[in-house]
């Protein structure tokens, strides 16, 4: 036959294309030989009208093997004329999971470098595209996250990661791979390797101005509140920061005062306070020195009604210049040796009380002594030493001051001869020059060798005649040396009112 199929099959010659016939433009010899018509030798299915399914039905031809994956698609959604297999896979008709097919066995399961993980395909994985994959949910990854993370099977450390020992998950968690809680306690560096501004956040512009660390102040654990401030970095007064903004200022407790903060305070110990400078401080002393705010009088303090700066000064409060006139109570309540000090060891020997002899107003030289309550002789004091003693040109003498002078008059001096050879005031009221020739209380006799007779000094009044001896003859001045015989009475004193005395 040199003519097509069609020619004579064509349902009137011969039998043409019958009912059953798949849908298809093809020529019978597109399909057929005519050695045997049937199994036909191919099928070109570019020119079959209809979707596969209108012939791949189990009964026209073959339909989805039982092995078929489960799946909605049409056959041509994944196969297609020229070469049935091997088939572009469109996932988006598959019912089933991913692992029913990708169990290794009907498709390619998880390869032998796959990550460990109990994750199922679409955990990660989207039909559209295979590879990259969408998301990892690390939950289900078994192992550490340098297991994956280190370079080869996943991405590791970049390059400008901070230095640090930590693993990923010391810092960052599988929901959000950023922000990260920082565990600084694997880190090598200081914290200025990565708090620079660039690579971390560094200090920020309301930060205090200081040339510290991080780590001198914050620590890793926590870095707010900070464990301390080295405050000998920090540049600027205290006041810089100790605002009441920035830091604490002063609270409302604190002393009045225009005192700066390091005034009184140093940066090794805020308290106690390293002093206080009182020049500055607003209102008196027991505006904080009243047992509250500040110490007050102590319980051995001296009984007074006096306000602080009446004694004490801010400059050196001890010693105190003080003002006794608000004291309470004598000097012994306080000038007893212990509380104050009391009687030294020069001191006079004396029972009087301080105020006898003293004043508060000036304590030296004392206002008066009271020398009936001294006790011991006048040189006991009047030595030169301790009190004025004799001056230059006072009499020479062995005797006390109290012989001649008195603890309630010192002059006028009121000397009695006490002597065997001055018994008793003289007629005339002698000067003292008439007996006494020099500055001394020895005397020189006018006539030595009738001492210490009353011819000593009277030899030259004799009056021989006056003395005539019975049976004749007139006595001596040797003879008559010393008066008080029985012409001349001695009780104590010369007869001196006697006229008789001079006849």
């Amino acid at each position: 036959v040199t003519q097509a199929c069609s020619t004579c099959h064509n349902g009137t010659t011969a039998t043409g294309k019958n009912a059953t016939h798949i849908n298809t433009t093809n020529t019978c010899d597109d399909c057929h030989n005519t050695n045997t018509w049937s199994p036909v030798v191919q099928v070109d299915h570019t020119a079959v009208n209809g979707t596969c399914s209108s012939c791949h039905n189990n009964s026209t031809a073959t339909g989805k093997p039982a092995n078929h994956i489960p799946s909605s698609n049409t056959c041509d959604d994944c196969h297609t004329t020229v070469s049935w297999t091997g088939a572009t896979f469109d996932h988006s008709g598959v019912t089933q999971a991913c692992s029913t097919c990708h169990n290794g066995t009907t498709a390619t399961g998880k390869n032998a470098t796959h990550i460990n993980t109990s994750n199922t395909c679409d955990d990660c994985h989207n039909t559209l595209s295979w590879s990259p994959v969408v998301q990892v949910d690390h939950n289900a990854v078994n192992g550490t996250c340098a297991s994956c993370h280190n370079g080869s099977t996943a991405q590791g450390k970049p390059a400008n990661h901070i230095p640090s020992a930590n693993t990923c998950d010391d810092c960052h968690n599988t929901v959000s791979w950023s922000t990260t809680t920082f565990d600084h306690s694997g880190v090598t560096q200081t914290c200025a390797t990565c708090h620079n501004g660039t690579t971390a956040t560094g200090k920020n512009a309301t930060h205090i101005n200081s040339a510290n660390t991080c780590d001198d102040c914050h620590n890793t654990s926590a870095w707010i509140p900070v464990v301390q401030v080295d405050h000998g970095s920090v540049n600027g007064s205290c006041a810089s920061c100790h605002n009441g903004t920035t830091a604490t200022g002063k609270n409302a407790i604190h002393i009045n005062t225009t005192n700066t903060c390091d005034d009184c305070h140093s940066t090794a110990a805020w308290s106690p306070a390293v002093q206080v400078d009182h020049a500055a401080v607003n209102g008196t002393c027991e505006s904080c020195h009243n047992g509250t705010t500040a110490m007050g009088k102590p319980g051995n303090h001296i009984p007074s009604n006096n306000v602080c700066d009446d004694c004490h000064t801010t400059t050196a409060w001890t010693p105190a210049v003080f003002d006794h006139a608000g004291v309470t109570g004598t000097c012994i309540s306080c000038h007893n040796g212990t509380t104050a000090e009391g009687k030294g060891p020069t001191h006079i020997q004396s029972t009087n009380n301080c105020e006898d002899c003293h004043s508060t107003v000036a304590w030296s030289p004392v206002t008066q002594v009271n020398h009936d309550a001294v006790t011991g002789s006048c040189s006991s004091c009047h030595n030169g030493t301790t009190a004025t003693g004799k001056p230059s040109n006072h009499f020479v003498t062995s005797l006390q001051c109290d012989e001649c002078h008195s603890t309630n008059t010192w002059v006028q001096v009121n000397f009695t001869h006490s002597s065997g050879n001055y018994p008793g005031d003289h007629r005339g009221d002698p000067a003292c020059a008439e007996c006494h020739t020099n500055n001394s209380q020895n005397l020189a006799w006018p006539y030595a060798a009738y001492q210490p007779d009353c011819a000593g000094c009277h030899a030259g009044d004799y009056r021989q005649n006056k003395h005539e001896k019975e049976g004749g003859g007139f006595y001596t001045v040797s003879e008559l040396r010393d008066c008080t015989g029985s012409c001349h009475s001695r009780a104590g004193h010369h007869r001196v009112t006697d006229r008789s005395w001079d006849d």
